[in-house]
């Protein structure tokens, strides 16, 4: 097998390696992590010396196909989920606390159709901004079925944490009057609740995936792309992206 050269731009180191368990280590359990495969030094040396950005879309020009290997190439379809519409979102904040934005990008039989952004908040969180990611997704979800209660819909986050919030916990928390198990009252109420109900109306329809963040999985990138859109904009309400639906000059939008 041919030797693999990995550049990581965002991990607990950053650099040119040629060792991808050691690359697994330094990007694990980073949400923020940036790194991409080569099949040669020189072009990782090359593409180190610039954005990960910018060879996100170099790599998107070329791509022809998803790959599932290690080096992360653009995906379009994160789990294979035979779903007619998958629902990607993000949030993103910076600093955190700080200003917050929500993007979502929408897929139908694994075609981009929509992409969407706002929800400014100027002294938000990047767990609010993932949380009103899923609710703004359910809501999206929630409409399509209403057209077609027969549809198969994926929604999918990188944030674990929003979707343990709704999928594993919120049950607990409303038995328990919306409090931990120490009874202190959870963080972020209002949307969990919007969320938690919204989700239990359309839970036999829709299936709630966790994606990597920051791994090159096309519709997550993009949605990405659209919250740190919506936290440069300000937008504070939730509307589409009106502009051209060009994939190659969104992912090139400045990343969260």
């Amino acid at each position: 097998m041919a030797k693999k050269y990995y550049v990581i731009w965002k991990g607990t180191k950053t650099g040119v390696f040629d060792n991808w368990p050691e690359v697994q280590q330094l990007t694990s359990g980073r949400a923020d992590a940036q790194y991409m495969g080569f099949t040669t030094k020189d072009d990782a040396e090359k593409a180190f010396k610039e954005s990960y950005t910018k060879a996100l879309t170099k790599r998107s020009l070329t791509q022809k196909k998803p790959s599932t290997k290690p080096e992360n190439t653009l995906n379009t379809n994160a789990h294979g989920v035979n779903a007619d519409i998958q629902i990607y979102s993000d949030g993103a904040c910076s600093p955190n606390p700080g200003q917050a934005g929500t993007g979502i990008a929408v897929y139908q039989k694994s075609k981009l159709t929509q992409l969407w952004y706002g929800l400014y908040d100027a002294n938000g969180t990047n767990n609010t901004a993932e949380l009103l990611g899923l609710l703004e997704s359910f809501k999206l979800a929630q409409q399509y079925l209403q057209k077609n209660s027969e549809m198969r819909i994926e929604v999918l986050s990188d944030s674990r944490y929003s979707i343990d919030c709704i999928t594993k916990w919120a049950s607990g928390w409303q038995r328990k009057g919306w409090k931990k198990a120490d009874g202190q009252p959870i963080k972020n109420p209002e949307i969990i609740k919007a969320c938690f109900e919204l989700y239990q109306q359309i839970k036999q329809q829709v299936i709630v995936s966790h994606v990597k963040g920051h791994a090159n999985i096309e519709g997550n990138e993009l949605a990405d792309r659209m919250a740190v859109y919506a936290r440069m904009t300000k937008q504070k309400s939730f509307v589409t992206y009106e502009k051209a639906l060009n994939i190659t000059s969104i992912l090139a939008m400045p990343s969260g």
